[in-house]
């Protein structure tokens, strides 16, 4: 029995900003219960040259839905960068979430021979779907879900390995 694109993409995502969404709660807890201002979290980056968690958030949410998008051609649903607090982070996960859920099995079915092209830095990087899904997406994915989990874990949110692989 073969696995479909789909199967080993939206679920593991759809799990993945799950388990986030749960951490960045302890993130907020966190905060509240030790006086923090919720933008020491928020802007919080591990090098001035990466991303603040709100970005990790923001690209987790895209590699995510966006793995759909150029594999299975589902209409993109645009998401504006503009969080600012927990409440709009959480509000994002949520629509990614909807949208994952959304997107229909058959959509990606078959298509693992055909063409993603990725445009970024100023190029584009040519894959096979089943190359980009396995080799680009997933990993990308899980770079940035790590990356908050590791931001959090930095500033002291009480955050373990399960909290980050979840419980089934």
């Amino acid at each position: 029995m073969s696995v479909t694109l789909y199967e080993v993409s939206v679920p593991v995502f759809i799990r993945g900003l799950g388990n986030l969404s749960a951490i960045l709660e302890k993130g907020r807890a966190f905060a509240k219960e030790s006086g923090l201002a919720d933008s020491d979290l928020l802007e919080a980056r591990l090098f001035p040259d990466m991303g603040n968690l709100i970005a990790q958030i923001q690209r987790a949410s895209d590699t995510a839905k966006f793995a759909p998008v150029r594999v299975g051609e589902v209409e993109n649903q645009s998401m504006q960068d503009d969080e600012q607090s927990f409440d709009d982070l959480q509000a994002r996960i949520a629509k990614t979430i909807a949208f994952l859920k959304a997107v229909p099995a058959a959509s990606m079915d078959g298509r693992d021979d055909a063409i993603v092209e990725v445009k970024s830095g100023g190029g584009v990087r040519t894959f096979t779907a089943r190359d980009y899904v396995l080799g680009f997406a997933i990993p990308n994915f899980f770079f940035h879900v790590t990356t908050a989990y590791a931001l959090l874990r930095h500033k002291g949110v009480p955050v373990g390995k399960m909290d980050y692989l979840g419980r089934s």
